[in-house]
């Protein structure tokens, strides 16, 4: 009786034991609900991301449209835009002033393209030349490609310069056009207003000369607003 008594007590577990099996039973269980939840967690945030990749989108997208215009050299006023032209230029001097406020403004009839060039230099060394400029002319005669060049050597060193092509039925109006195109591409401050383009798409915008535009016409408020935009996109 001893003997069996003895074998049922080594074969009956205690109360310690059972107490230390429970106790690594629900542990395993806890550390394996820690390690499901993050699981589950990590995919939501890629989820996040996916659906809206605008948050990166919009990044890019300020950082591309972001434009600089170069300081002006010596000669030149910040912040001033200079025009010079001809007597087209004279038709749409008002809606270019309202286009761009504090313009200064010198057209003339029949003004050719070297007295543009005095004039501009004129205002230059007097400290009265805008870092922005505006050329209007090619309307009255001929010019070359050393004529621009001549030129861009008073204006040189402007922040933004625009030449306004020109739309006149002579026989100058299309190689002219083409040494302003071309001027554009040999000066990276230098940009081209596409007159000709617009002029040759709305012929009813001019007068019988098929050149000058009705003061206060829509022929002239369409001209500003195509040098002003250009100034300010180029």
């Amino acid at each position: 009786m001893a003997r069996h008594a003895m074998t049922r007590n080594r074969r009956r577990p205690s109360g310690k034991l059972l107490v230390a099996v429970v106790v690594a039973v629900l542990g395993g269980l806890a550390a394996f609900l820690v390690l499901e939840s993050s699981a589950t967690s990590t995919p939501a945030h890629h989820v996040t991301a996916a659906t809206h990749p605008e948050a990166s989108t919009t990044s890019t997208a300020s950082t591309t449209t972001t434009s600089t215009t170069r300081p002006p050299g010596p000669g030149f006023n910040a912040g001033q835009v200079t025009a010079v032209g001809d007597s087209v230029m004279l038709d749409y001097q008002d809606p270019l002033k309202t286009a761009i406020p504090g313009i200064n403004v010198d057209a003339a009839v029949s003004r050719q393209w070297s007295d543009g060039e005095s004039i501009l230099q004129t205002l230059k060394s007097d400290g009265q030349l805008g870092a922005d400029v505006i050329v209007g002319l090619g309307t009255n005669g001929p010019i070359t490609d050393a004529d621009f060049d001549s030129m861009m050597a008073i204006l040189g060193g402007a922040s933004r310069v625009v030449f306004v092509n020109v739309h006149v039925d002579r026989p100058w109006q299309d190689p002219n056009n083409a040494v302003l195109a071309s001027g554009a591409t040999r000066y990276p401050n230098v940009v081209v207003a596409d007159w000709a383009t617009l002029a040759a798409q709305n012929p009813g915008w001019f007068g019988a000369d098929g050149t000058h535009l009705a003061i206060d016409g829509s022929g002239a408020d369409q001209l500003a607003q195509l040098v002003a935009s250009t100034l300010s996109n180029g």
